[in-house]
């Protein structure tokens, strides 16, 4: 099999579903004529994975011998991969060395994974403004993470098991405010709504890369640049839970449903330890090993 990545992309003024096979992306719908005429069509990536047990099998197909136009992947405007996920379930202080910056030492046997959740409206694809909602914040941070993405209904999975629910992996910058994290006006401490969740926070892409594609999820570096600085350079290896983990500890919690994302938490080199904060103007580069770049321009919100 011919390796692949999904991705979205614009043709036309619509955001079409793509396959990327050799530096080369294929209109997914149009490959669906080829491969597979009588076949009910994928209109977007979203579609693709509420039917990813039989989906895989044609982007097998597909990708060993695509059979219509290609359009060269330097071509190719991007959009979100996914236009419309579930749930956006983030886990916070999962690597070690992002605890050691905030002043923690973790030891794993006394702690439980702890999840927020991100709103999925607030998503956009590499190379889409990052638009800052100004009057919302004056700490807009950056972090790096891996994201995985599921592909199947699944509950109450085993560590062992919990990886074979996955379609793929990509990257999201989990855009933070971080004077919103602490609230003095309400009794109950944090708010996570105000700082996760605002206009654009929550840039995902390039692409989904298939699970199979990747050997060995906890061995990833992760790196982001800021105006071309590097802030961030380290390793999955450094997550205090590990991916499986992870989806286990939320199978036991809930149903994840296909389309579903995991963000797996990021590692040290955030802002708000430098007091570094985003402003309109910067650029956002950040690579994980394996699923490419994510990059963003940051503008401010009209």
């Amino acid at each position: 099999m011919a390796s692949y990545r999904l991705l979205s992309y614009e043709n036309k003024g619509q955001t079409r579903p793509g396959i990327l096979i050799n530096e080369n992306v294929f209109d997914l719908q149009f490959e669906m004529e080829v491969h597979a005429p009588s076949a009910p069509t994928y209109s977007s990536l979203d579609t693709v994975l509420e039917d990813w047990g039989n989906a895989q099998n044609l982007l097998k197909k597909i990708s060993d011998n695509p059979g219509s136009k290609a359009t060269a992947l330097d071509h190719v405007t991007f959009r979100q991969p996914i236009n419309n996920p579930g749930a956006i379930y983030c886990a916070a202080a999962n690597y070690y060395d992002h605890a050691r910056e905030m002043g923690n030492e973790v030891i794993k046997s006394d702690i439980q994974p702890y999840f927020f959740i991100k709103s999925s409206s607030v998503i956009i694809g590499t190379g889409e403004n990052i638009r800052l909602p100004l009057h919302h914040s004056e700490k807009f941070d950056w972090e790096i993470e891996i994201a995985a993405v599921v592909g199947r209904e699944a509950q109450n999975l085993s560590e062992a098991e919990a990886l074979s629910c996955l379609a793929g992996y990509t990257i999201i910058n989990d855009l933070s405010a971080r004077d919103h994290v602490r609230r003095e006006d309400w009794p109950f401490g944090t708010d996570w709504f105000e700082h996760k969740s605002f206009e654009t926070s929550a840039p995902m892409g390039p692409w989904i890369t298939p699970v199979e594609e990747i050997n060995d999820v906890q061995s990833l570096t992760t790196r982001t640049w800021i105006n071309g600085e590097i802030k961030q350079d380290s390793s999955s290896a450094q997550m205090i839970f590990t991916v499986a983990e992870q989806i286990s500890h939320i199978s036991k919690q809930l149903t994840l449903k296909p389309g579903d994302v995991i963000a797996t938490g990021t590692c040290a080199g955030v802002g708000a330890f430098s007091g570094t904060f985003l402003k309109p103007g910067d650029d956002i580069r950040m690579e994980v090993e394996g699923l490419g770049v994510l990059t963003n321009p940051v503008t401010r919100r009209d």
